[in-house]
């Protein structure tokens, strides 16, 4: 047992270390192709998307609180809202939901 997880860490030693380090030994000129750039460029925004998501349902007592705070943040989101009025507004929405729902 005592072995194995010496296996587990090198593992994930060696994979952690080649996604970093084998795209600067083998992308030495910059990227040109629009396609690619485009997908790095989106990278970033769909991870803390995926990890923020599911959060955002479960957090509250009932999803349905989270589903409807998320459609009221996207909405003015989109419309131009500052960060801090989502929130508030996201949060309000939350509490008055959760409120009606209990």
């Amino acid at each position: 047992m005592q072995r194995n997880i010496y296996v587990y860490i090198f593992v994930m030693f060696a994979v952690t270390y080649l996604i970093r380090v084998l795209p600067l030994t083998l992308i030495r000129k910059p990227i040109r192709n629009r396609f690619i750039r485009s997908f790095l460029y989106y990278v970033p925004y769909v991870t803390l998307a995926v990890m923020t998501f599911p959060d955002i349902v479960q957090a509250t007592n009932s999803p349905a609180a989270g589903f409807l705070a998320l459609v009221c943040g996207v909405a003015l989101a989109w419309s131009g809202k500052s960060l801090f009025t989502v929130a508030v507004i996201s949060c309000a929405v939350v509490f008055v939901s959760e409120m009606i729902l209990l």
